[in-house]
């Protein structure tokens, strides 16, 4: 049979086979509008595929480190390859790590994989949530996507924590006995949760084994729940795009999902699989075998968790102390109550700033245009206080290294981190929001005059200027186009009176938009073209005069 045959006879066979899956199941219509869908080609909007790459990387090694890892804190003697740990005493979990990582083929790479993709993950999924943020795309209608991302964002640090905790090697075991501590800091009730969670009193004989069941089983399906929500709601919603018509000269945001994005998709996809690969084969991360098994005795400086539990960590080190006291014959320790009570509140705050943000503009238009962070002034201060609230709680999980490296007193490395906890948010929110302003009033000046060119001409009456260049529409587009909000004002209801309620809103609404700088009008820049057109005008008669 000729290869023309052939190939004839295997599109008959794929075309008989589409045609019985759509008779069944109706599936052409909806891959065809769905292949349809655009998707932006701008570099930001990568970082939610890293992450979700970074996830199927996750998914693959650790269903490789399943077969051969065993939760168990049952006590073995090692009689395994490691020389230096050769008798003795540790945990079948620790014995286990330690077989998978010198015993097993490829049982190393695949454990540094299995870590380095996740603290990518966690780090290209904060990333994305500051650029979904920061240009505004969680307004309506994507507010309760933007809540999907923040509980799948939870999610990813929890399955880090409780995979890091699985190896029960002295660093795992130290972060474990901080958790413990701070769950019995809970008045009433922190000991009886502890001895459920750990099986008696710490280290106990469940925790590993209820942690892996955490971590292999409830947190990835959760996960995958709410990626498939997340992708489903972004599909319905149809993707944000950056001010302006597209690309400059044309009408083009993005390509469609068939068949470019998928091309694309996949050759990225294995571009990130391939850096965790390369990053995992020559950079060690968590070496277990240094540590050893974990023994509550020995508690040395700089056990540190992964970053992304580091702020938690930080916040409890940078608590003032001397903030207990007895109710009732418990003692409360609000040096361990008071910052959990500050992460939760800030976890809080990120979970509903859309709402609020949507109840102090009053802004019901649905959004598929993304901000220019620089127009809005406050949220972009306020995205900024955060972060370097966060980054400071994430350093304080480090004032032990910063005293022993820099031979400075421990004492005055957190005096000086709990002094800048409360000051250099609030200086950061200023600069940032002057910043801001400073940069709308430049665009205003460059859509309304245009772009400097350098060039000084003088003219007859012997005034020097210098002559500026007007825009085009793409790039006038982009500096004029967004909205002027203007501050609420506190109105009274259908009762005549105004309500509290009414009255927080329009204190916040005046803290808003009360220096907003107005985006430059048709009338103003068409005066102002109009204007440079005369000067022109006046410089070639100049000239002509000259010749």
């Amino acid at each position: 049979m000729s290869n023309s045959a052939n190939t004839q006879k295997k599109n008959s066979f794929l075309a008989g086979t589409a045609n019985y899956v759509d008779e069944r199941l109706g599936v052409a219509g909806v891959l065809k509008e769905f292949g349809r869908k655009i998707f932006p080609d701008h570099w930001s909007f990568m970082l939610g595929e890293v992450a979700l790459y970074s996830f199927l990387v996750l998914l693959l090694s650790g269903t490789f480190l399943t077969f051969f890892f065993q939760p168990s804190m049952t006590e073995v003697v090692y009689d395994g390859v490691y020389a230096p740990l050769k008798g003795a005493h540790m945990s079948i979990a620790y014995a286990s790590s330690l077989d998978i990582t010198f015993e097993v083929r490829g049982g190393l790479l695949m454990r540094q994989v299995h870590h380095w993709s996740a603290l990518l993950f966690v780090a290209a999924a904060g990333l994305h949530m500051l650029r979904v943020f920061f240009t505004g795309a969680f307004r309506k209608p994507r507010e309760m996507n933007w809540v999907v991302g923040f509980v799948l964002f939870i999610l990813g640090m929890g399955a880090g924590f409780t995979g890091y905790s699985l190896p029960d090697d002295l660093l795992s075991g130290n972060g474990l006995r901080i958790i413990d501590g701070m769950i019995k800091g809970i008045p009433f009730i922190g000991i009886w949760i502890s001895s459920f969670l750990f099986g008696g009193e710490f280290p106990g004989t469940e925790i590993v084994a209820r942690l892996y069941s955490l971590h292999i089983m409830l947190i990835p399906a959760l996960i995958l729940v709410f990626l498939a929500i997340h992708l489903v709601m972004l599909v319905v919603h149809k993707h944000t795009h950056y001010s302006g018509a597209g690309k400059k000269d044309t009408n083009v945001v993005g390509y469609p999902l068939m068949p470019v994005y998928v091309a694309k998709a996949g050759g990225f996809f294995f571009i990130v699989f391939g850096v965790i690969m390369l990053i995992s084969t020559f950079f060690t991360i968590n070496p277990i075998w240094n540590y050893g098994g974990y023994d509550p005795s020995p508690v040395s400086a700089g056990t540190q968790p992964d970053w992304y539990i580091g702020w938690l960590d930080g916040a409890l080190r940078l608590a003032p102390t001397g903030m207990e006291f007895m109710i009732g014959g418990y003692t409360v320790s609000m040096n361990i109550l008071l910052p959990l009570a500050v992460s939760l509140i800030f976890l809080a705050l990120v979970a509903i700033y859309p709402f609020i943000e949507n109840w102090i503009t009053g802004d019901k238009r649905e959004h598929h245009v993304l901000d220019r962070p620089r127009n809005a002034p406050v949220r972009t201060a306020i995205g900024a206080a955060g972060v370097m609230f966060y980054a400071i709680l994430w350093a304080g999980a480090s004032t032990d290294l910063i005293a022993t490296q820099f031979k400075m007193s421990l004492n005055q490395v957190l005096t000086a981190m709990q002094i800048s906890l409360i000051v250099l948010p609030i200086v950061s929110f200023i600069v940032t929001k002057r910043i801001c302003l400073s940069l709308q009033r430049k665009d205003r000046e460059i859509a309304i005059h245009g772009r400097e060119t350098g060039r000084i001409v003088r003219l007859p009456h012997g005034e020097y200027i210098e002559v500026h260049e007007p825009l085009n529409d793409y790039e006038l587009y982009k500096l004029v186009d967004y909205k002027d909000y203007q501050p609420t004002l506190a109105r009274p209801n259908a009762k005549g009176k105004i309500t509290v309620g009414a009255r927080i809103r329009a204190s916040l609404s005046k803290f808003y938009f009360k220096d907003r700088v107005s985006p430059a009008s048709q009338s103003e820049i068409e005066a102002a073209r109009h204007h440079a057109e005369e000067i022109e005008h006046e410089v070639q008669k100049a000239i002509e005069a000259a010749k």
